[in-house]
């Protein structure tokens, strides 16, 4: 009897239960980081004019960098052997060089990555704490605390990242001088940009946790705990608030492209080095290397991010555990 195509027994196979999850994201992962690569290049492709010309942007042309591109790029290969050696260079982690700069891409980047982690860690700590604090002291209270704490969220989403700094600098920098106006020299000059960033994620965070919360503080089990002597705040603690971060949790992923994009603005308005004042300056003057390996890197950032939700959720609710 002959035996079945090879496809047939391909898809005959079946991945361990346990194993199912874990290889899904990670073919999703691989999957997010290759579309970012090929679009990244093919923008470089796409882009009007010369392929060497886009690539020398705004600095130094001479031909002997001009050689240098063509053979680092591979120019003079057939665009299949040109794009699967791009693919190859980033699985050696090698982004490119900048021609402008005369340093390779990730030597810059990697220069920056630290003050922009700073910033975003900061930043999410700040909407989180403060989400969590406003969402727990007003869910279920009178009504007025509840409108003047929903009131502040909608302006803290509403207002432009900008106009919140240019606010913080005017009254604690110019008006009392209490934090330093631009750098990243001392922890007080992390204090107003972390602000200006995380106070848009407190607000939405904020509404969504107090959502959640009044939800859960109406279904049986909180009925059920307040029965057996338990106080209000207990049945928040212990019961109401799990019930109430997965809602918040999805939006980890939303908020982490907040705070991502809004570095670029914040970094250049309170004067701080990073990714984002780099990512500004590489787009100003044309610095495609630079530009690109900032599109792969923001991807990988999200897989990452994406990664560690699916923990999360599993780690909040253990009915996923076995999902």
């Amino acid at each position: 009897m002959a035996r079945p195509p090879a496809w047939r027994r391909l898809s005959a196979l079946r991945v361990p239960g346990w194993l199912g999850a874990p290889v899904r994201r990670l073919v999703s992962a691989v999957a997010v980081l290759w579309a970012a690569a090929t679009t990244a290049y093919a923008a470089l492709l796409l882009a009007p004019g010369d392929t060497v010309d886009i690539l020398v942007g705004d600095g130094a042309d001479t031909p002997e960098i001009r050689a240098q591109i063509i053979a680092e790029w591979g120019l003079d290969r057939p665009g299949a052997v040109r794009y699967l050696s791009y693919l190859g260079r980033l699985l050696h982690g090698d982004l490119g060089r900048s021609y402008q700069l005369q340093r390779g891409v990730g030597e810059v980047l990697a220069g920056q990555v630290g003050p922009t982690v700073r910033l975003t860690l900061a930043a999410a700590a700040v909407g989180v704490v403060l989400a969590l604090v406003l969402a727990v002291a007003t869910a279920g209270r009178s009504v007025w605390p509840r409108r003047i704490v929903s009131a502040a969220e909608l302006v803290a989403v509403s207002v432009p990242q900008f106009v919140i700094g240019i606010v913080l600098l005017f009254v604690f920098s110019f008006s009392l001088g209490w934090f330093p106006v631009s750098g990243a020299a001392d922890p007080q000059a992390l204090v107003l940009p972390a602000l200006a960033l995380g106070l848009p994620v407190a607000g939405v965070l904020g509404q969504v946790l107090r959502e959640g919360l009044e939800r859960a503080l109406e279904q049986p089990f909180a009925v059920t705990a307040r029965s057996r002597g338990l106080s209000e705040r207990a049945v928040v603690a212990r019961h109401a608030l799990r019930h109430a971060l997965l809602p918040a949790v999805t939006l980890t992923g939303w908020f982490t492209g907040v705070l991502l994009g809004g570095a670029v603005i914040t970094e250049a308005l309170f004067g701080r080095p990073g990714l984002g004042r780099v990512t500004m300056q590489a787009v100003s003057a044309k610095d495609m290397p630079v530009v690109m390996a900032v599109v792969i890197l923001s991807a990988a950032v999200y897989v990452t991010i994406s990664a560690l939700l699916d923990l999360a959720y599993r780690l909040i609710d253990p009915r996923l555990r076995s999902a």
